[in-house]
Protein backbone atom coordinates (compact mmCIF):
# COMPACT_ATOMS: atom_id res chain seq x y z
CA UNK A 1 0.00 0.00 0.00
CA UNK A 2 1.10 3.55 -0.72
CA UNK A 3 -1.60 5.14 1.41
CA UNK A 4 -5.24 4.85 2.41
CA UNK A 5 -7.23 2.58 0.09
CA UNK A 6 -9.33 3.63 -2.85
CA UNK A 7 -12.78 2.18 -3.38
CA UNK A 8 -11.58 -0.78 -5.43
CA UNK A 9 -9.01 -1.84 -2.84
CA UNK A 10 -11.49 -1.29 -0.03
CA UNK A 11 -14.06 -3.58 -1.63
CA UNK A 12 -11.44 -6.17 -2.56
CA UNK A 13 -10.41 -6.54 1.08
CA UNK A 14 -13.99 -6.80 2.33
CA UNK A 15 -14.92 -9.39 -0.28
CA UNK A 16 -11.75 -11.52 -0.51
CA UNK A 17 -9.72 -11.01 2.70
CA UNK A 18 -6.77 -10.03 0.54
CA UNK A 19 -5.12 -7.74 -2.01
CA UNK A 20 -3.56 -8.77 -5.31
CA UNK A 21 -0.25 -7.28 -6.40
CA UNK A 22 1.73 -8.45 -9.47
CA UNK A 23 -0.14 -11.72 -9.58
CA UNK A 24 0.35 -12.51 -5.89
CA UNK A 25 -2.53 -12.45 -3.40
CA UNK A 26 -1.57 -11.03 -0.03
CA UNK A 27 -3.54 -11.45 3.19
CA UNK A 28 -5.42 -8.32 4.29
CA UNK A 29 -8.61 -8.45 6.34
CA UNK A 30 -9.53 -4.92 7.49
CA UNK A 31 -9.46 -2.11 4.90
CA UNK A 32 -7.80 1.18 5.80
CA UNK A 33 -9.00 4.60 4.57
CA UNK A 34 -9.57 8.07 6.02
CA UNK A 35 -13.13 8.95 7.10
CA UNK A 36 -14.40 12.37 5.99
CA UNK A 37 -17.53 14.43 6.47
CA UNK A 38 -19.67 15.77 3.62
CA UNK A 39 -18.41 19.25 4.45
CA UNK A 40 -14.76 18.20 4.22
CA UNK A 41 -15.40 16.42 0.93
CA UNK A 42 -17.23 19.42 -0.52
CA UNK A 43 -14.08 21.50 -0.03
CA UNK A 44 -11.96 19.08 -2.05
CA UNK A 45 -11.08 19.07 -5.69
CA UNK A 46 -10.52 15.72 -7.37
CA UNK A 47 -6.89 14.68 -7.38
CA UNK A 48 -5.77 17.63 -5.27
CA UNK A 49 -3.17 17.41 -2.51
CA UNK A 50 -4.48 17.38 1.04
CA UNK A 51 -2.96 18.11 4.40
CA UNK A 52 -3.69 15.56 7.13
CA UNK A 53 -3.67 17.10 10.59
CA UNK A 54 -4.07 15.86 14.14
CA UNK A 55 -6.93 16.80 16.45
CA UNK A 56 -4.68 19.62 17.66
CA UNK A 57 -4.26 20.94 14.11
CA UNK A 58 -0.65 19.78 13.74
CA UNK A 59 0.43 18.75 10.24
CA UNK A 60 0.79 14.98 10.16
CA UNK A 61 1.04 13.95 6.49
CA UNK A 62 0.33 14.94 2.91
CA UNK A 63 -2.05 13.07 0.63
CA UNK A 64 -2.22 13.18 -3.17
CA UNK A 65 -3.91 11.11 -5.92
CA UNK A 66 -7.01 11.62 -3.81
CA UNK A 67 -10.22 9.61 -4.36
CA UNK A 68 -13.49 9.98 -2.47
CA UNK A 69 -16.23 7.38 -2.03
CA UNK A 70 -19.15 6.52 0.20
CA UNK A 71 -18.54 4.51 3.36
CA UNK A 72 -20.87 1.51 3.21
CA UNK A 73 -20.85 0.96 6.95
CA UNK A 74 -23.24 -1.99 6.92
CA UNK A 75 -21.07 -3.90 4.44
CA UNK A 76 -17.94 -3.03 6.38
CA UNK A 77 -19.37 -4.26 9.69
CA UNK A 78 -20.69 -7.51 8.22
CA UNK A 79 -17.33 -8.34 6.67
CA UNK A 80 -14.99 -7.28 9.47
CA UNK A 81 -17.03 -8.50 12.44
CA UNK A 82 -19.01 -11.34 10.84
CA UNK A 83 -22.31 -10.36 12.44
CA UNK A 84 -25.39 -8.26 11.70
CA UNK A 85 -25.57 -7.17 15.34
CA UNK A 86 -24.21 -3.75 16.18
CA UNK A 87 -24.18 -3.90 19.98
CA UNK A 88 -20.42 -4.32 20.28
CA UNK A 89 -17.42 -1.95 20.56
CA UNK A 90 -16.30 -2.23 16.94
CA UNK A 91 -19.69 -1.31 15.54
CA UNK A 92 -20.04 1.59 17.96
CA UNK A 93 -16.70 3.02 16.79
CA UNK A 94 -18.07 3.05 13.24
CA UNK A 95 -21.68 4.03 13.82
CA UNK A 96 -20.91 6.74 16.37
CA UNK A 97 -18.70 8.40 13.76
CA UNK A 98 -20.92 10.88 11.88
CA UNK A 99 -18.62 10.86 8.85
CA UNK A 100 -19.93 8.65 6.04
CA UNK A 101 -17.40 9.17 3.25
CA UNK A 102 -13.89 7.79 2.80
CA UNK A 103 -10.74 9.18 1.26
CA UNK A 104 -8.01 7.16 -0.43
CA UNK A 105 -4.74 8.29 -1.93
CA UNK A 106 -0.95 8.25 -1.77
CA UNK A 107 0.49 9.36 1.54
CA UNK A 108 3.72 11.13 2.45
CA UNK A 109 4.16 10.86 6.20
CA UNK A 110 6.03 13.62 8.01
CA UNK A 111 8.21 13.10 11.11
CA UNK A 112 5.91 11.82 13.81
CA UNK A 113 5.43 13.35 17.24
CA UNK A 114 5.15 10.64 19.87
CA UNK A 115 3.91 10.71 23.45
CA UNK A 116 6.81 12.01 25.59
CA UNK A 117 6.07 9.41 28.27
CA UNK A 118 6.86 6.43 26.05
CA UNK A 119 7.76 7.71 22.58
CA UNK A 120 11.26 6.24 22.80
CA UNK A 121 9.67 2.77 22.73
CA UNK A 122 7.77 3.41 19.47
CA UNK A 123 10.03 2.11 16.69
CA UNK A 124 9.54 2.31 12.94
CA UNK A 125 9.62 -0.93 10.91
CA UNK A 126 13.18 -0.14 9.79
CA UNK A 127 14.29 0.43 13.38
CA UNK A 128 12.70 -2.83 14.57
CA UNK A 129 14.28 -4.79 11.72
CA UNK A 130 17.66 -3.26 12.58
CA UNK A 131 17.24 -4.27 16.24
CA UNK A 132 16.39 -7.86 15.26
CA UNK A 133 19.40 -7.98 12.94
CA UNK A 134 21.78 -6.47 15.50
CA UNK A 135 20.65 -8.89 18.21
CA UNK A 136 21.29 -11.77 15.76
CA UNK A 137 17.97 -13.42 16.59
CA UNK A 138 17.10 -16.41 14.41
CA UNK A 139 13.42 -16.02 15.25
CA UNK A 140 11.68 -12.91 16.56
CA UNK A 141 8.44 -13.46 18.49
CA UNK A 142 5.97 -10.58 18.96
CA UNK A 143 3.24 -10.48 21.59
CA UNK A 144 0.24 -8.25 20.95
CA UNK A 145 -1.62 -6.77 23.89
CA UNK A 146 -3.85 -3.83 24.81
CA UNK A 147 -4.06 -4.71 28.52
CA UNK A 148 -1.83 -4.65 31.58
CA UNK A 149 -0.47 -8.19 31.89
CA UNK A 150 -1.59 -10.53 34.63
CA UNK A 151 0.47 -13.69 35.04
CA UNK A 152 -1.63 -15.82 32.70
CA UNK A 153 -1.25 -13.14 30.00
CA UNK A 154 2.49 -13.10 30.57
CA UNK A 155 2.62 -16.84 30.24
CA UNK A 156 1.33 -16.73 26.67
CA UNK A 157 4.54 -14.91 25.75
CA UNK A 158 6.66 -17.12 27.99
CA UNK A 159 5.16 -20.31 26.53
CA UNK A 160 5.71 -19.07 22.98
CA UNK A 161 9.30 -18.10 23.71
CA UNK A 162 10.01 -21.45 25.33
CA UNK A 163 8.41 -23.34 22.44
CA UNK A 164 10.62 -21.66 19.82
CA UNK A 165 13.70 -21.89 22.03
CA UNK A 166 13.02 -25.58 22.65
CA UNK A 167 12.89 -26.07 18.88
CA UNK A 168 16.50 -24.86 18.75
CA UNK A 169 16.11 -21.27 17.57
CA UNK A 170 17.85 -18.31 19.22
CA UNK A 171 14.61 -16.38 19.70
CA UNK A 172 14.03 -12.74 20.51
CA UNK A 173 10.99 -12.11 22.69
CA UNK A 174 9.21 -8.80 22.18
CA UNK A 175 6.29 -7.42 24.16
CA UNK A 176 4.66 -5.32 21.42
CA UNK A 177 1.61 -3.50 22.86
CA UNK A 178 -0.70 -1.25 20.88
CA UNK A 179 -0.61 2.32 22.19
CA UNK A 180 -3.01 3.92 19.70
CA UNK A 181 -6.75 4.60 19.91
CA UNK A 182 -8.70 2.31 22.28
CA UNK A 183 -12.22 2.12 23.62
CA UNK A 184 -12.96 4.26 26.65
CA UNK A 185 -12.80 1.62 29.38
CA UNK A 186 -9.37 0.26 28.38
CA UNK A 187 -6.40 1.21 30.56
CA UNK A 188 -4.65 4.26 28.99
CA UNK A 189 -1.41 3.60 27.14
CA UNK A 190 0.68 5.76 29.45
CA UNK A 191 -0.37 3.62 32.45
CA UNK A 192 0.06 0.34 30.62
CA UNK A 193 3.53 1.32 29.46
CA UNK A 194 4.53 1.87 33.11
CA UNK A 195 3.39 -1.69 33.79
CA UNK A 196 5.31 -3.11 30.85
CA UNK A 197 8.45 -1.17 31.79
CA UNK A 198 8.20 -2.55 35.30
CA UNK A 199 8.21 -6.08 33.87
CA UNK A 200 11.27 -5.26 31.80
CA UNK A 201 13.33 -3.20 34.23
CA UNK A 202 12.77 -5.51 37.21
CA UNK A 203 13.09 -8.68 35.12
CA UNK A 204 9.64 -9.80 36.25
CA UNK A 205 8.32 -11.27 32.99
CA UNK A 206 7.65 -14.94 33.64
CA UNK A 207 9.31 -14.78 37.07
CA UNK A 208 8.44 -18.02 38.86
CA UNK A 209 6.71 -19.43 35.79
CA UNK A 210 9.56 -20.17 33.35
CA UNK A 211 11.14 -23.59 32.76
CA UNK A 212 14.51 -23.15 34.54
CA UNK A 213 16.04 -26.27 32.99
CA UNK A 214 15.30 -25.04 29.46
CA UNK A 215 17.01 -21.72 30.08
CA UNK A 216 19.93 -23.38 31.87
CA UNK A 217 20.55 -25.50 28.77
CA UNK A 218 20.15 -22.45 26.52
CA UNK A 219 22.88 -20.67 28.46
CA UNK A 220 20.97 -17.42 28.91
CA UNK A 221 17.81 -16.17 30.60
CA UNK A 222 14.49 -15.12 29.10
CA UNK A 223 15.21 -11.50 29.99
CA UNK A 224 18.45 -11.57 28.04
CA UNK A 225 16.35 -11.82 24.86
CA UNK A 226 13.38 -9.71 26.01
CA UNK A 227 12.54 -6.30 24.54
CA UNK A 228 9.66 -3.83 24.86
CA UNK A 229 8.57 -2.10 21.64
CA UNK A 230 5.32 -0.13 21.38
CA UNK A 231 3.19 -0.04 18.23
CA UNK A 232 1.16 3.14 17.61
CA UNK A 233 -1.93 1.58 16.00
CA UNK A 234 -5.60 1.69 16.89
CA UNK A 235 -7.68 -1.29 17.99
CA UNK A 236 -10.66 -2.43 15.93
CA UNK A 237 -11.89 -5.09 18.42
CA UNK A 238 -12.44 -7.36 15.43
CA UNK A 239 -11.33 -10.74 16.76
CA UNK A 240 -10.13 -13.12 14.00
CA UNK A 241 -9.94 -10.48 11.26
CA UNK A 242 -7.86 -8.24 13.50
CA UNK A 243 -5.58 -11.13 14.47
CA UNK A 244 -4.53 -11.34 10.82
CA UNK A 245 -3.91 -7.59 10.71
CA UNK A 246 -1.86 -7.81 13.89
CA UNK A 247 0.26 -10.42 12.16
CA UNK A 248 0.68 -8.21 9.08
CA UNK A 249 1.78 -5.22 11.19
CA UNK A 250 4.42 -7.38 12.88
CA UNK A 251 5.53 -8.94 9.61
CA UNK A 252 6.22 -5.42 8.32
CA UNK A 253 8.40 -4.88 11.39
CA UNK A 254 10.45 -7.99 10.63
CA UNK A 255 9.01 -10.44 13.15
CA UNK A 256 9.01 -14.11 12.14
CA UNK A 257 6.36 -15.22 14.65
CA UNK A 258 3.44 -13.73 16.60
CA UNK A 259 1.63 -15.14 19.61
CA UNK A 260 -2.04 -15.73 18.83
CA UNK A 261 -3.89 -16.50 22.03
CA UNK A 262 -7.40 -17.27 23.09
CA UNK A 263 -9.94 -14.54 22.32
CA UNK A 264 -7.31 -12.52 20.44
CA UNK A 265 -8.51 -8.91 19.86
CA UNK A 266 -11.82 -9.99 21.34
CA UNK A 267 -14.68 -7.87 22.67
CA UNK A 268 -18.15 -9.33 23.39
CA UNK A 269 -21.63 -8.08 22.60
CA UNK A 270 -23.13 -5.66 25.12
CA UNK A 271 -24.97 -8.50 26.87
CA UNK A 272 -21.67 -10.29 27.48
CA UNK A 273 -22.17 -13.08 24.96
CA UNK A 274 -19.19 -13.77 22.70
CA UNK A 275 -19.04 -12.73 19.05
CA UNK A 276 -16.46 -15.39 18.21
CA UNK A 277 -15.29 -18.70 19.63
CA UNK A 278 -12.30 -18.82 21.98
CA UNK A 279 -9.91 -20.00 19.27
CA UNK A 280 -11.44 -18.53 16.09
CA UNK A 281 -8.49 -16.13 15.83
CA UNK A 282 -6.13 -19.09 15.58
CA UNK A 283 -8.28 -21.00 13.11
CA UNK A 284 -8.60 -18.10 10.64
CA UNK A 285 -4.92 -18.50 9.73
CA UNK A 286 -5.53 -22.08 8.67
CA UNK A 287 -8.12 -20.94 6.13
CA UNK A 288 -6.14 -18.15 4.50
CA UNK A 289 -5.45 -18.72 0.80
CA UNK A 290 -3.26 -15.62 0.62
CA UNK A 291 0.44 -14.96 1.20
CA UNK A 292 1.55 -14.38 4.78
CA UNK A 293 5.15 -15.04 5.83
CA UNK A 294 4.92 -14.52 9.59
CA UNK A 295 3.87 -17.61 11.52
CA UNK A 296 1.19 -17.70 14.22
CA UNK A 297 2.39 -19.18 17.50
CA UNK A 298 -0.87 -20.52 18.90
CA UNK A 299 -1.11 -20.51 22.70
CA UNK A 300 -4.13 -21.71 24.68
CA UNK A 301 -5.50 -20.85 28.11
CA UNK A 302 -3.11 -20.47 31.05
CA UNK A 303 -3.66 -20.31 34.81
CA UNK A 304 -1.93 -20.81 38.16
CA UNK A 305 -1.81 -24.38 39.48
CA UNK A 306 -1.16 -25.12 43.14
CA UNK A 307 0.34 -28.51 42.29
CA UNK A 308 3.10 -26.74 40.35
CA UNK A 309 3.34 -23.51 42.30
CA UNK A 310 3.31 -21.60 39.02
CA UNK A 311 1.32 -20.74 35.88
CA UNK A 312 0.97 -23.33 33.12
CA UNK A 313 -1.22 -24.09 30.10
CA UNK A 314 -4.61 -25.45 31.14
CA UNK A 315 -4.59 -28.04 28.34
CA UNK A 316 -1.84 -29.84 30.25
CA UNK A 317 -3.96 -30.16 33.40
CA UNK A 318 -7.39 -31.48 32.35
CA UNK A 319 -8.16 -32.95 35.79
CA UNK A 320 -6.98 -30.12 38.02
CA UNK A 321 -8.82 -26.94 38.92
CA UNK A 322 -6.64 -23.83 38.58
CA UNK A 323 -6.65 -20.71 40.73
CA UNK A 324 -9.06 -18.27 39.10
CA UNK A 325 -10.44 -14.83 39.90
CA UNK A 326 -12.89 -12.94 37.71
CA UNK A 327 -11.70 -9.84 35.91
CA UNK A 328 -14.48 -7.80 37.51
CA UNK A 329 -13.32 -8.87 40.96
CA UNK A 330 -9.73 -7.87 40.20
CA UNK A 331 -10.89 -4.48 38.88
CA UNK A 332 -13.00 -3.94 42.01
CA UNK A 333 -10.04 -4.74 44.27
CA UNK A 334 -7.79 -2.36 42.38
CA UNK A 335 -10.42 0.39 42.53
CA UNK A 336 -10.53 -0.05 46.34
CA UNK A 337 -6.75 0.08 46.60
CA UNK A 338 -6.42 -3.62 47.42
CA UNK A 339 -3.74 -5.90 46.00
CA UNK A 340 -5.29 -8.87 44.16
CA UNK A 341 -4.03 -12.42 44.65
CA UNK A 342 -0.34 -12.38 43.59
CA UNK A 343 -0.90 -15.70 41.85
CA UNK A 344 -3.13 -13.75 39.45
CA UNK A 345 -1.53 -10.29 39.22
CA UNK A 346 1.98 -9.35 40.31
CA UNK A 347 1.96 -6.86 43.23
CA UNK A 348 4.36 -4.57 41.35
CA UNK A 349 1.88 -4.26 38.47
CA UNK A 350 -1.10 -3.95 40.78
CA UNK A 351 0.58 -1.05 42.61
CA UNK A 352 0.92 0.90 39.36
CA UNK A 353 -2.72 0.31 38.47
CA UNK A 354 -3.89 1.32 41.94
CA UNK A 355 -1.84 4.52 41.84
CA UNK A 356 -3.37 5.41 38.48
CA UNK A 357 -6.99 4.71 39.47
Amino acid sequence: LRGPMDEGQWSEVLETEGLERDGVRYAWTIPIALPASDGEVAALQGGSELAVVTERGELFALLDDVSVYRWDKAKYLRSVYGTERTDHPGAKMVLDDARDQLIGGRVTALPQRHNPAFGSFVLSPRMTRALIRDRKWQRALAFQTRNPLHRAHEYALVAGAERLTREGSFTGVVLNPLVGELKGDDVPAVVRMRCYRELQEKRLLGHGDVDPELWRKAGYALHDVFELIALDMKMFYAGPKEAVMHAIYRQNHGFSDIVIGRKHADAPFDDGTPIWGDFDAQEIFEGLDTSLVIRPCNIGFAAYYESLGRVDLTELHPDEKPVTVSGSEVRAQLAQGELPDPRILRPEIAAILIAAS
